[in-house]
């Protein structure tokens, strides 16, 4: 039986790929998913998350918007770091400096959001080292 897997088909390109995924999953006995960075998955957020939620699946996400949205728990980049560089960079060409003369940035602060309605919905209690961990708790 696998117990996790990463991605459930190659690339998704239509929200019926998603929906076809995850009767796909349960046949397969798939416990767990994580959701991986992608743009088009991002847009299909609201469908992840339901999804997730009707066929009782525990999923861990790439953006805090997925626990916010009422998935289980993310796990990845702060997209509020990352917009503040993006601020920051857009500040400093405005003021005159050229972008080949910026450094390279990348933000490396990741956050670790728990949506404890989302894991009490699945029968799910979270390990209180996670709860310790965790940045932000939905409840």
């Amino acid at each position: 039986m696998r117990s996790v897997i990463s991605c459930l088909w190659s690339k998704p390109e239509r929200a019926s790929d998603i929906d076809a995924a995850f009767p796909s999953a349960v046949e397969q006995r798939v416990r767990g998913l994580i959701v991986q960075a992608d743009p088009f998955l991002l847009t299909q957020r609201d469908q992840l998350v339901g999804l997730a939620a009707r066929y009782r699946l525990p999923a861990v996400y790439y953006l805090s918007d997925f626990a916010v949205a009422g998935g289980l728990m993310s796990y990845g980049t702060s997209l509020r770091d990352a917009l503040r560089l993006v601020g920051n960079y857009t500040g400093r060409i405005l003021k005159g400096e050229k972008p080949s003369d910026l450094p390279v940035q990348q933000s490396v602060k990741v956050e670790l959001v728990v949506n404890l309605k989302a894991a009490k919905a699945l029968g799910l209690e979270a390990p209180t080292s996670i709860l310790l961990r965790a940045d932000e708790l939905i409840e």
